[in-house]
């Protein structure tokens, strides 16, 4: 609650109770549905997270409404009211826009790392609203048996991460991706990957970026090795500054990115990562 007021809400709803404490389909969408029943917003934004997903599809088809799932990018037309959701579609290959003109509230599940977190303001005082919404316990037919943590994860949050050094095909194999992590090290940023190089199980997919994985906006984002192809274009395309690595002149990347470096990147990480070393001394 305090970062959503930090960040800019001008009203924060609340729902406590104990059937909230764990996340289930039933008690969320309840809630939720109570929600928007009595307030009767005329757009709700999701996030697309394993809750979101389950959630918002629930909630639609009780509002009787749309929902344009998996979102990378929204904008406004002020003149009718409408959302114009963008998402990936034909297996990531092309992105659409979509629009929901006939019924309320437009719904609409969004990447995380899709919007741009703006400047904190820890003076800012949104009201606060109580409600007391809850449900009973037979109305809740699941529960939390046990939490397996992902061993795999370790300390990776690509979404809030501010560097990012990402591999793809073109690293080689599971080794190649010792000097992205050294070299993200250096910079306090974490490592990503395409999904190539998560397909061929190089590296683990919670480093994923793209269609299929994270939607991330750091302010440097170092491609090494990718070729840009429109799925993980579609992941870091918010980026602030994009470098691209690449030994093909022709690939795709070097269209998005700010700065290119043409060359075989098992020679230009190295020197870079010795650059960098030897500018600290």
């Amino acid at each position: 609650m305090k970062e959503a007021a930090a960040y800019g809400a001008d009203k924060i709803i609340v729902v406590d109770g104990e059937e909230y404490q764990h996340y289930t389909t039933d008690a969320y969408a309840d809630a939720m549905y109570a929600l928007v029943t009595k307030y009767g917003p005329t757009t709700m934004m999701i996030g697309a997270t394993n809750e979101g997903r389950d959630m918002g599809p629930r909630l639609s088809c009780r509002l009787r409404t749309g929902l344009t799932a998996d979102c990378t990018a929204v904008d406004y037309d002020e003149e009718t009211g409408n959302i114009a959701w963008t998402r990936p579609t034909f297996g990531g290959n092309l992105l659409a826009t979509i629009m929901c003109p006939d019924h309320r509230p437009q719904i609409g599940t969004v990447r995380p790392g899709v919007f741009k977190k703006g400047e904190r303001n820890e003076d800012n005082k949104p009201e606060i609203i109580t409600e007391d919404i809850h449900i009973a316990a037979e109305r809740i037919r699941t529960r939390l048996v046990e939490v397996l943590k992902d061993l795999d994860a370790g300390d990776v949050n690509l979404e809030s991460a501010e560097v990012i050094v990402s591999g793809g095909r073109g690293v080689g194999g599971p080794e190649g991706f010792e000097p992205l992590k050294e070299l993200a090290d250096l910079l306090g940023g974490v490592v990503g990957a395409s999904r190539a190089a998560v397909d061929a199980g190089w590296i683990g997919h919670v480093h994923q970026v793209g269609q299929t994985g994270k939607t991330v906006g750091p302010k440097l984002y170092i491609a090494c090795g990718i070729s840009g192809a429109i799925q993980h274009a579609a992941g870091m395309s918010g980026s602030d500054v994009i470098v691209a690595i690449n030994k093909d002149p022709d690939a795709p990347i070097f269209n998005m990115a700010d700065y290119g470096v043409v060359g075989d990147l098992k020679l230009v990480i190295p020197e870079l990562i010795k650059q960098i070393k030897e500018s600290r001394k």
